[in-house]
């Protein structure tokens, strides 16, 4: 039987994490992975990381309303964080299913003086990027990480770990409550 996984996102970044998390967690399952365009809640570029999770946790509620015969929904939201002058870069990950929630948060990294100045002036992080490396639409492709690291980390590789990590509670079912 092959279960279906909506993404809450039409970017192929997310889809691809999605699939390749899903497929490290469970490899004996067969999964179809698709995007579906929904709405955040959130501002376009979400500020600090209460407002990033409030973001996917939005995304992947809606994408189970909208396409409510799936078998699990993902939200994925890349946010910043400003901490002690210092701008930061994450995502936050919510899975749903109809037994179990998910929630995970990547890594984050240093964002540039360059591109956190736009950031706080209220530049999404992807048209940030854009202006200082000469980009178009990074943020479909290796986002900021990726250009920070040469692609030794793009942004599915960013977003896969947390992905995998935010379906723990579906891989030990017995150990966590069930939601709501």
């Amino acid at each position: 039987m092959t279960e279906r996984v909506v993404v809450a996102s039409t970017n192929p970044v997310k889809i691809a994490c999605t699939r390749s998390g899903f497929a490290r967690m469970f490899p004996d399952r067969k999964f179809t992975v698709e995007g579906a365009a929904v709405v955040s809640e959130v501002s376009h570029q979400p500020m600090g990381d209460a407002e990033t999770l409030h973001g996917a946790e939005a995304r992947a509620r809606k994408a189970r309303i909208q396409v409510a015969d799936a078998d699990y929904w993902v939200g994925i939201e890349g946010g910043c964080e400003d901490r002690e002058g210092v701008l930061h870069g994450f995502a936050w990950v919510v899975v749903l299913s109809r037994g179990h929630e998910g929630r995970s948060r990547t890594a984050s990294f240093e964002i540039p003086p360059a591109v956190a100045a736009l950031v706080r002036r209220g530049v999404e992080l992807g048209h940030a990027d854009d202006q200082v490396f000469g980009r178009t639409n990074s943020k479909q492709g290796n986002g900021a990480v990726g250009l920070l690291t040469a692609d030794a980390v793009d942004r599915v590789a960013l977003y896969e770990p947390a992905v995998a990590l935010a379906l723990i509670p579906f891989r030990h079912p017995t150990l966590f409550p069930a939601a709501g």
